[in-house]
């Protein structure tokens, strides 16, 4: 996306790649936050289903997020089962819950956990409980997992059989790589960013440099965008400084890698701003014939990787254009497209509109009028030629670099986004190439509620082949409007409300089926619906919200057993346990943990007790029997 920004004056980028810090408290953050680990119940997500050994009438209440519904079998004999499909393979579901019909009955069953619905492993054995008990937490380890089985050995007499609601926790993986296009990152002369700043100078934290608090905060990937002759938008004039050009970026590309995150380059093949609305071919391009384009774009992509390469700082990822969605280097088509932006390409059409480009002509998506489809086609056709063009460049300048195409989705509009990905992704294997990554950027104003988003990714993962799948660009505000959430979104624009909506991008990227999702960037965190403040009394000096955590806080070190289901007899008190378990994540061990419980409180028949451990809160929920 492009929207407004300060422009700032370069700052010393000898200080921004040779700064080192270690991590501090974030005692001078911004604002407050809290932050739990991301764990997603796939269960509750539209792409899983149910099927039971009988009563399949009642099966889909196994999973509708209500406990007072419930599949019952029709058959009671020993052995009913119900099979949860989680739509596609995750390596990180660590918690699974059971929940069944009857408050004071005892049901003795068997967890079992299967990759192709016909080889199963037990990750939870109760075949051996007296206890009556209305359901489980257990914590599990076991990668690749589809689906998971709950088998009914047997139940106290008269029990219902059943399953009131299977949840299943999905927890953030270790290879989503999370952070941020920050292109402007040599933009703020002048201001100094730190963890914690203050009037004493002292224990400030990482600093001085905005990619020192990026990477101390968590974020592991910074995506710097690259124009070929960078121009002022309304004039067409060579701008100086030449922001994001190729020289500077190659600059802040050290500072990135020595901060030891991850780099992604985006080509936009432009000299200014290129996105959905506009596309304009770089001034030194804007009259070449087609294949002279091809030519050019070629030694353009492959020398600027190679220069990367060569500098020691190689891209761990590039895309080939931004935001493509109607396609780029627009040249003698824009007239049909009916683009006029920006102001120069316009201007100097004769210039820039001369010769064909790589616009795509969506008027004529779905005519019937033979003329109108063949320039339907032929516009595909020279869109694919380029994008293969840059792709088979990235290839070959450095075969380990991933390769993306970055599209959107507008609200309402998937259908025209999977026209895109299928008109161009065959037309990219015929010639030869393929992308690794396909790309979208989110914002709610413009795409849609993150439900919404939930839907775009499946939709890809599921129709489109073995592609990686991305959010290279999201933000959210943390200020204004009193707080109302923005449009298509339910979250408060607060510092908390920040950290939610982003969290949730991330988390919807973490929960795409057969673990494709690769991670999510914000884009340009410091400028635009910014994750830093001003720091009052101090000018010069920014701190980042507490919104930013999320980086390093989503992640869970352990995952408690933060449940338990208990009965107990009109009267008189639980039995509360000593300990639940925990799983340390880096090495999956479970072990006991202590819990330190309230002081009951029983009122009716359902009521909970609250406890603390060393690793979090935890909830006994107590059914009282008569």
């Amino acid at each position: 996306m492009r929207p407004t920004h300060l422009l700032r004056s370069v700052t010393a980028l000898v200080v921004l790649a040779a700064i080192t810090s270690s991590p501090q408290p974030a005692a001078g953050i911004g604002g407050t936050a809290t932050i739990n680990p991301i764990a997603s119940d796939i269960a509750a997500k539209f792409w899983s289903s149910v099927q039971v050994s009988s009563g399949s009438a009642t099966a889909a209440l196994a999973k509708d997020q209500d406990e007072a519904t419930a599949w019952i079998a029709d058959d009671r004999s020993p052995g009913q089962w119900l099979t949860l499909d989680l739509g596609g393979g995750y390596d990180a579901i660590r918690k699974v819950e059971v929940v069944f019909p009857d408050a004071g009955a005892t049901y003795r069953y068997v967890v079992e956990a299967s990759r192709d619905n016909s080889h199963w492993a037990a990750i939870a054995d109760h075949s051996r409980s007296t206890v009556a008990a209305r359901g489980a937490v257990d914590l599990v380890h076991r990668e690749g997992v589809r689906y998971l089985r709950v088998r009914i050995i047997g139940t106290s007499p008269g029990a219902t059989v059943g399953i009131s609601e299977i949840r299943a926790f999905n927890y953030l993986r270790d290879d989503l790589v999370n952070g941020a296009d920050m292109s402007y990152a040599d933009q703020h002369q002048g201001q100094n960013f730190y963890v914690n700043p203050n009037p004493s100078m002292e224990n400030m934290g990482a600093g001085p440099g905005l990619l020192d608090v990026a990477a101390d905060r968590g974020m592991q990937y910074t995506r710097l965008r690259v124009w070929n002759e960078p121009r002022d938008e309304s004039s067409g004039l060579p701008t100086s400084p030449a922001y994001q050009g190729p020289d500077r970026t190659a600059v802040v590309a050290k500072a990135v890698v020595a901060q030891g995150m991850k780099l992604g380059i985006d080509f936009h093949y432009a000299d200014s701003w290129a996105d959905p609305g506009k596309q304009p071919k770089p001034r030194a391009w804007a009259q070449l014939t087609f294949p002279e384009l091809q030519q050019a774009m070629y030694k353009f992509t492959y020398d600027y990787v190679r220069r990367l390469a060569g500098q020691g700082t190689r891209p761990d990822k590039v895309a080939v254009g931004n935001e493509v969605i109607n396609g780029f280097l627009y040249g003698s088509e824009a007239a049909e497209i009916g683009t006029t932006s920006p102001p120069y390409f316009d201007r100097d059409k004769d210039i820039y509109q001369s010769q064909p480009g790589g616009g795509l002509l969506w008027k004529y998506w779905k005519s019937t009028v033979p003329e109108e489809q063949v320039k339907y086609n032929q516009a595909w056709d020279r869109f694919a030629s380029l994008m293969a063009t840059g792709i088979s460049a990235v290839r070959k300048a450095s075969p380990s670099t991933k390769v993306e195409v970055h599209a959107i989705v507008d609200k309402d509009r998937l259908d025209k986004t999977m026209e895109f990905w299928q008109q161009l992704l065959p037309r990219l294997k015929a010639r030869g190439v393929n992308p690794d990554v396909l790309a979208l950027s989110y914002y709610p104003e413009w795409h849609g509620s993150p439900d919404e988003l939930d839907l775009y990714l499946h939709t890809m993962a599921t129709t489109l082949g073995n592609y990686r799948l991305e959010i290279s660009e999201t933000s959210y505000p943390a200020s204004g409007e009193g707080g109302a959430p923005m449009p298509n979104s339910t979250f408060p624009r607060t510092v908390q409300g920040q950290a939610d909506a982003l969290q949730r991008v991330i988390q919807a990227a973490n929960d795409i089926v057969d673990n494709k999702g690769v991670g999510m960037l914000v884009w340009e965190p410091a400028d635009w619906q910014s994750m830093f403040r001003a720091v009052p009394g101090m000018p010069g000096y920014f701190e980042p919200y507490a919104s930013i955590d999320i980086f390093a806080k989503s992640a869970a070190k352990n995952i408690l057993q933060d449940k338990v289901y208990l009965t107990a007899k009109g009267g008189s008190a639980p039995r509360l346990p000593h300990n639940v378990t925990v799983m340390r994540v880096k090495d999956k061990v479970v072990r006991a943990t202590p819990v330190k419980w309230s002081q009951p409180d029983p009122q009716g028949t359902r009521y909970s007790i609250t406890g603390q451990t060393a690793y979090g809160a935890v909830t006994a929920i107590v059914d009282v029997l008569n």
